[in-house]
């Protein structure tokens, strides 16, 4: 099996170190559970379904089974914080951590590109101005954008897209957009997009002050809707965003730079047992 520095989900490692004996042995959920120094026989099998988590004991233990040692073990420690981390800043502490020693260890992490650029809504903004303004210095690009930013994080910017071939240098120094898709894990990738998402929701409510309604588009409503009903809305949604790329997709020109945000939220609880029949 694939070294453990490979991987981001300690579940899908223990998942797979379990196929891979049972694969050459005998070896069973009670041996595993017994290998990793636990008493009951199915404690292993519910953390790799995730139906367990492991608290700081129990994850030395696992270490100790393993043999852990070094960077490995440290590796080991951050990416179960990883996954059980209640909060965002510990998952990105924990994320940096793993990308640390990754990187120190030349193991390209799966996925870590598509994270640093959705951490930061410089990235997404300069991807579209550095090819709007040819022969632009990074001060240049970074007077044009709204909120501060520095020509340093610009240029760094501009920098790493062009490492992980997010943009191109032209022949004549200039930047062109590439077709790369950027993915990764699930997880890493919920958690960077939530990071985008909190920062683009805050611009939008400094833009109701910042810019005059002509400048900007803001409507909402509130609603009362069944489980059907929002499934519904959601299509919709989706299907209104698809329209937006199909429109800027077929548009060779770019005079700003725009964000549009989508958000459905509740504002309540759920209603249970109001109007049921008894």
């Amino acid at each position: 099996m694939a070294p453990i520095l490979q991987y981001q989900d300690f579940r899908r490692y223990l998942q797979d170190f379990y196929d891979w004996k049972k694969r050459t042995s005998a070896f069973s959920w009670r041996d595993y559970s017994k290998m990793a120094g636990f008493t009951s026989p199915v404690f292993m099998k519910q953390v790799c379904e995730g139906k367990a988590n492991l608290g700081k004991k129990a994850t030395v233990k696992v270490a100790d089974a393993f043999k852990f040692t070094g960077i490995e073990r440290d590796y080991f420690f951050n990416m179960v914080l990883y996954a059980q981390a209640k909060t965002d800043d510990k998952k990105r502490f924990a994320y940096a951590e793993m990308q640390s020693i990754a990187k120190a260890s030349k193991v390209n992490l799966i996925g870590a590109e598509a994270y640093k650029y959705y951490d930061s809504w410089v990235h997404p903004v300069v991807r579209e101005l550095a090819p709007a303004m040819p022969g632009a210095m990074p001060k240049e690009i970074a007077g044009k954008c709204v909120h501060e930013v520095s020509a340093k994080e610009v240029k760094d910017s501009i920098d790493f897209q062009v490492h992980a071939g997010i943009l191109k240098k032209t022949d004549d120094g200039n930047y062109s957009q590439t077709d790369k898709l950027l993915g990764g894990d699930t997880q890493s990738m919920s958690l960077a997009v939530r990071s985008m998402n909190r920062q683009m929701a805050s611009f939008a409510v400094d833009a109701l002050d910042r810019f005059a309604a002509d400048e900007r588009y803001v409507a909402g409503v509130t609603m009362g809707v069944s489980n059907d009903a929002i499934a519904k809305v959601v299509e919709v949604l989706k299907k209104c965003r698809e329209q937006v790329l199909e429109i800027v997709a077929n548009d060779d020109k770019v005079d700003q730079v725009l964000r549009l945000n989508l958000q459905l939220f509740p504002l309540t609880q759920k209603i249970e047992g109001v109007g049921d029949e008894k």
